[in-house]
């Protein structure tokens, strides 16, 4: 359970984040996408908060069968999505084990390769400090200036 505190730990030290700036998110904005190949805002935040979650439930669950749910719709309301989606990623890395974490996943049908639960788990950070860098610009872009630390210490 202490490898999984630490994952906990170091999650929350971005997603807080990344919370923080998908509040600043109007819904006038989910559209809102800096350039033309872009994702718009709200399918972004929609992407970031699924992602992360299909990875520690795959890690979980031995299992990429989460990879094949749709979770493409953006939510009315993204803090909601957010908060939800949190707290069910929470859960899920609070009850990892050392086994579960060492555990090869058959990932050849997504990644080519077999992956353990701890490497899923550093694939969605760095797949969440990728894209919050990108959420970043789009909340500047929107036009606020007052942001948040790129990770909280608090």
């Amino acid at each position: 359970m202490e490898r999984a505190q630490k994952y906990l730990s170091y999650f929350l030290s971005h997603r807080k984040v990344t919370n923080e700036l998908i509040k600043k998110i109007d819904v006038k904005h989910y559209d809102y996408r800096p350039a033309e190949t872009s994702m718009p805002a709200g399918k972004l935040v929609t992407h970031m908060l699924t992602s992360f979650y299909m990875f520690a439930k795959t890690a979980k669950d031995g299992s990429p069968a989460v990879f094949r749910e749709k979770f493409d719709e953006v939510a009315p309301n993204l803090s909601e999505a957010a908060e939800n989606f949190t707290e069910k990623t929470i859960e899920v890395i609070s009850s990892l084990t050392s086994e579960e974490l060492e555990r090869k996943i058959d990932m050849t049908g997504i990644f080519g390769m077999q992956l353990t639960g701890s490497q899923l788990l550093q694939i969605a950070m760095d797949h969440e400090i990728h894209h919050k860098g990108n959420l970043f610009v789009y909340v500047r872009e929107m036009g606020h200036t007052d942001l948040p630390m790129f990770v909280s210490r608090g």
